[in-house]
């Protein structure tokens, strides 16, 4: 991974949440649970453990 770029998640004004990660739809979508489907427009994008935990207590519980 680039030193200068780094996994990041953000809450949108929607209220959605995005995700900045490394694009790793064609490593892994072969390897999808059987109920897990991906729309061509949607990229499977891989945020590595510490960035998701430690954007844990900012994310809303409802």
């Amino acid at each position: 991974m680039n030193p200068a770029s780094h996994p990041d998640v953000f809450e949108l004004s929607d209220g959605n949440f995005a995700f900045i990660g490394a694009d790793a739809t064609s490593a892994l979508e072969s390897h999808l649970p059987a109920d897990a489907s991906r729309a061509d427009y949607e990229r499977i994008v891989i945020v590595d453990r510490a960035t998701l935990i430690s954007a844990r207590d900012t994310i809303p519980e409802a």
